[in-house]
């Protein structure tokens, strides 16, 4: 199992593995979530997409949009078939990592508020709900995390 920064090679299976993992909320929220509406190949050329990969497929996508003072943790997704391995938590783990040694200490989310297993994951995972709202259609919960330490401790 790796995680690496995602190139041009990974789009199909990047935007499968998106599109798996959202395609059952459809239903729930009326309309594609915003995972699902994303230009993945414009992410990658920004190098704010990254792949967990394992056995050489990847089951995992990570994209990270740096901010001022915060990294926002904008999509988070494993493949159906490959959860409940502990893929999202190395990802989530993965994204803490890159926020502090980007010299960040707050990393932020937002998820449907449909999708309330997310919520609860990210409150056991240490996040904080700071505000819900609507935005572009959906309504959203925020979520923060203040991250402890400084790059490499």
């Amino acid at each position: 199992m790796e995680i690496r920064l995602a190139d041009l090679e990974d789009l199909a299976q990047i935007e499968a593995v998106v599109h798996a993992a959202y395609v059952r909320y459809v239903p729930l929220i009326g309309r594609e979530p915003g995972p699902m509406l994303d230009d993945y190949a414009a992410l990658i050329a920004r190098r704010q997409v990254h792949v967990l990969c394992d056995n050489g497929q990847v089951q995992g996508v990570l994209v990270l949009l740096p901010e001022d003072h915060t990294m926002l943790l904008d999509n988070v997704a494993v493949r159906p078939e490959a959860q409940g391995r502990g893929y999202g938590r190395q990802l989530i783990a993965f994204a803490e990592k890159v926020t502090r040694e980007s010299g960040l200490r707050r990393l932020r989310l937002y998820t449907n508020e449909a999708m309330t297993e997310n919520v609860a994951l990210y409150e056991r995972l240490g996040f904080i709900e700071t505000h819900r709202g609507e935005e572009k259609g959906f309504k959203r919960v925020y979520m923060t995390k203040l991250l402890d330490g400084s790059p490499g401790t």
